[in-house]
């Protein structure tokens, strides 16, 4: 070897190794989960699928396809229709709806919301014919429908399959000229000696994208809801589970829920047979929400009569809106338990409703609702605190029953409610307010994070009053707080402790086992730790409605005179001398009998421990 050639072979291993240590490294990928692994291994079937499908020759589609192999080759085009609330585009590959992109709403990212889509969706919809199943979604339609922006009458599209002719499949949409509603009717014409009398199989699989910031809470809420023939309403149960529901009574409509969307499917004529229902969560794919599953059976009979003829809702999950879908549909929007639900359907949603065409601004809004609610409590509030006030009249007199009577709870309890007796004074009449309110802030506590209205509204430092405002962000998840400190829960825990504060001030100490007092300031540190992963309109709602009422019980102060009440207490205490007083209630009645027992009882205790005392000791 000369020395040219070791010159060459030194130069190429030089050029060798400085490539290797001078070109940049490719970053290592990652581990890909168990959910990303199945959506690459679908989407490389369904490439393969499709390739295999445009590229078949009549033998190989007759035994795939049978005598709708005529079908099997075709070109997929898509067609845009559109109104002013939602865009959708449908297939000629399957007929079928291909994506849906709500137009008035994004995703916490501020990205275009497409609640259906192509990557994350896939339907079937199987027919049983004399040579086995037939999916009509993986074979191609024909329509002469174009792209077009729906305005004034509703626009109908219609995608045929003929089989030969006068042997057709039909599938009609009819998308509004505004709202979220598309009416969808499947029909076969001529088809009776190709298919059999077994119902349509329509399979309906969405692994769910997270349109919301908070990944848990969209998983709490991602649910299947239902409701059967009878008009019972169901679903599967919310939560970070993975669940599965065979129902075996006929289903009307069912929905895949997102906390704030619904995709929904509803029977207009027979409705659905043999449901099945399933969601199902990987923890450690954080991509996803929940893969919800629906697979459901459309009647033959009907669809070889042209009654076939079902609906679907692609839109928000807004109460406002979801009456008009179909029978109990609005009850995908979760108003709270029983005995709450009819304050929120029947009080607080009109309100809203009222106010937000009046005010733009959603913080502002609740402000408007907290006025207007105390303003309906005011008689409440009024007499709640003038039974305050000859509770504060009666003081002097009820620290000289506990001087005289000493230690004995028992008998410290029994002479005041003499006491209230004489005066006409009830106990219980400052109670009053406070359990009518009670129903307030529970059915508030269900309807906030439930209500789309407050989605992506902004108001002071929270960009969003549908989650809570991470006003504080922590390195780490400290328990029962989380990873983050909302600033609108600590002014509503701040304000909470300044109403207790006042209210102890102008409310006597009532004698019993546990100090009211001291609770009445432990309860709102407790509650801070519960709402501070909730909705911040809902914390707001509650800090403003502390210094709404402060505020009220200091205008109301100025118009209560304690003399003129003391006066009041002290002519009744006559009448009651003279026998002319007022007839006890019957809850006083009852605590005074009560009392009375327990008093006798004590006594008795007390009596047998002095006899045993005295007795003789046996020597």
């Amino acid at each position: 070897m000369d020395r040219n050639q070791l010159v060459g072979i030194a130069l190429i291993l030089a050029l060798l190794v400085g490539y290797q240590v001078l070109m940049p490294k490719p970053e290592p990928k990652p581990a890909q989960t168990q959910t990303q692994q199945q959506a690459k291994a679908s989407s490389k079937a369904a490439t393969t699928q499709k390739t295999t499908t445009q590229t078949l020759d009549s033998t190989a589609a007759r035994s795939l396809y049978g005598d709708f192999a005529v079908a099997a080759n075709g070109e997929a085009r898509d067609i845009v229709v559109e109104n002013k609330d939602v865009k959708i585009t449908f297939s000629t590959k399957g007929g079928r709806v291909k994506q849906v992109q709500l137009k008035n709403y994004e995703t916490y990212t501020k990205k275009p919301l497409f609640l259906i889509d192509e990557k994350s969706s896939k339907t079937l919809l199987e027919v049983q014919t004399k040579r086995g199943k037939v999916d009509l979604h993986s074979l191609y339609f024909q329509t002469a429908a174009q792209n077009t922006t729906v305005s004034g009458q509703p626009q109908r599209i219609t995608f045929q399959l003929e089989v030969a002719p006068g042997q057709t499949v039909e599938q009609s949409y009819t998308i509004p000229a505004e709202g979220y509603t598309v009416e969808y009717d499947l029909k076969m014409n001529g088809l009776d000696n190709l298919v059999g009398n077994e119902n349509v199989r329509f399979f309906w699989q969405d692994r769910m994208p997270q349109f919301e910031n908070d990944l848990k809470e969209n998983r709490q809420k991602a649910v299947i809801n239902y409701l059967l023939q009878d008009e019972t309403f169901d679903g599967l149960p919310e939560g970070q589970d993975s669940h599965e529901k065979a129902v075996e009574e006929p289903v009307q409509w069912f929905t895949i829920k997102h906390k704030y969307f619904l995709a929904g499917f509803v029977a207009r004529n027979a409705p659905l047979q043999n449901a099945t229902f399933k969601t199902l969560v990987d923890p450690a794919d954080s991509s996803v929400v929940k893969t919800a599953v629906a697979i459901v059976n459309l009647p033959m009979g009907d669809i070889k009569t042209g009654k076939g003829n079902y609906r679907f809702y692609y839109g928000p999950n807004d109460y406002q809106l979801l009456g008009d879908v179909a029978t109990e549909f609005d009850r995908n929007v979760y108003l709270g338990y029983a005995v709450l639900k009819p304050l929120n359907k029947y009080f607080f949603v009109p309100v809203f409703s009222m106010f937000e065409k009046v005010f733009s601004n959603y913080g502002l809004l609740i402000v408007a609702l907290v006025v207007f609610v105390k303003l309906l409590l005011t008689p409440l509030t009024y007499k709640s605190y003038v039974s305050m006030a000859k509770m504060r009249v009666l003081q002097p007199e009820i620290n000289e029953i506990k001087e005289r009577v000493g230690d004995d709870m028992t008998k410290v309890q029994s002479e005041q409610m003499k006491l209230y007796q004489q005066v006409g004074v009830s106990p219980l009449s400052g109670c009053v307010p406070v359990l009518a309110t009670m129903p307030i802030l529970m059915a508030l506590f269900f309807l906030f994070p439930n209500l789309i209205e407050l989605r992506q509204k902004s108001f002071l430092w929270s960009s969003d009053l549908s989650t809570y405002d991470a006003f504080l962000k922590f390195p780490v998840s400290i328990p029962f707080l989380g990873d983050h400190l909302s600033l609108f829960t600590v002014m509503m825990t701040i304000s909470s402790i300044a109403y207790a504060w006042y209210n102890n001030q102008n409310t006597p100490a009532q004698p019993g086992p546990v100090n009211m007092k001291a609770m009445s300031y432990i309860f709102p540190v407790m509650f801070m730790f519960v709402l501070n992963s909730f909705p911040a309109g809902l914390t707001w709602y509650y800090f403003v409605s502390n210094v709404v009422t402060i505020t009220q019980q200091q205008i109301i102060r100025r118009f209560v005179d304690e003399n003129k009440i003391k006066a009041v207490l002290d002519e009744n205490r006559k009448k009651f001398a003279t026998g002319g007083g007022a007839k006890k209630s019957k809850f006083q009645d009852m605590l005074q009998r009560t009392l009375q027992q327990a008093e006798d009882a004590r006594k008795d205790a007390e009596e047998a421990k002095r006899r045993a005392e005295q007795r003789p000791k046996k020597k």
